[in-house]
């Protein structure tokens, strides 16, 4: 991998990560774009960095919030009997309980479809047709006008079977998630805060993951310079997305990216 493409499947990894637009969907079609071959493009060690460069953009913009959620998390376990009370008294702690529950789900898709999951990553014309699906699920929010309920753990559950069907490379996290809770009249700015929070233990847990197995490997085959470029260009993309995602769903214009998901999903298929 040369260090340009590094940067370039780092902005794409930062950008479309937290935009509606399918992270993973993009890096199929990425790696295509660009000659690379699927072993290279997916190389352990290349991904470790850039999902570290996420993770990095998500704490930077929610620390105070992630710091918020952990004491509350601690409080909460230090006082295991007065835990129904907690979470009736402090909203941080609410949100620890619902992010968790959005876990369940995932965590249950991920071990019975793993290999199925792993699979779709070599079928180009599929992510495309599923860039197109996240294009319908975002035009779909315009039918739901000014949402402003909260998230309750049964709606905290769906947002999590949304989640697990964005493992489909071509279905947006980030647009499912946002999406599923804008239909159940979560209002926008919860709806787009609770989107990133509960992306972060999936991100870590995926990290740890690749990680274990670039320890298993044991050889880096890209250089350390691509590597740093790569992960510098997925932070900083990271940023932006997540300020410009954020304004986006405040001011109820999602339908712009599903106008892009149209123009990529039908592109693909007709290219690839």
């Amino acid at each position: 991998m040369l260090w340009w493409e590094a940067i370039v499947l780092g902005l794409i990894q930062g950008l479309t990560e937290f935009l509606p637009i399918s992270s993973s969907g993009h890096l199929v079609l990425g790696q295509v774009l660009l000659g690379l071959d699927a072993e290279a493009a997916s190389d352990v060690s290349f991904e470790v960095f850039v999902h570290f460069g996420t993770v990095m953009s998500i704490i930077t913009v929610f620390r105070s919030e992630i710091i918020s959620l952990i004491r509350s998390a601690f409080g909460a376990l230090g006082r295991p009997t007065q835990l129904v009370a907690t979470y009736r008294a402090d909203s941080a702690f609410q949100t620890v309980v619902l992010i968790l529950v959005t876990m369940i789900p995932t965590g249950v898709v991920y071990v019975a479809f793993k290999d199925q999951l792993e699979a779709a990553f070599q079928a180009p014309r599929l992510v495309a047709g599923m860039l197109i699906v996240t294009g319908v699920l975002l035009l779909l929010t315009r039918l739901r006008k000014d949402p402003d309920g909260p998230i309750t753990p049964l709606r905290a559950l769906l947002i999590g079977v949304a989640q697990s069907a964005a493992m489909i490379p071509g279905i947006s996290r980030s647009g499912a998630t946002i999406c599923t809770a804008l239909y159940q009249n979560v209002e926008p700015s919860r709806a787009a805060n609770f989107s990133f929070l509960m992306l972060l233990p999936v991100v870590l847990g995926a990290t740890v993951l690749k990680t274990l197995d670039l320890l298993e490997v044991g050889a880096v085959s890209v250089s350390l310079t691509s590597l740093a470029l790569g992960t510098v260009a997925a932070y900083v993309s990271g940023l932006w997305a997540i300020r410009a995602m954020l304004g986006f769903v405040r001011r109820g214009k999602l339908q712009y990216f599903a106008y892009y998901c149209f123009l990529a999903g039908g592109l693909g298929l007709v290219l690839l």
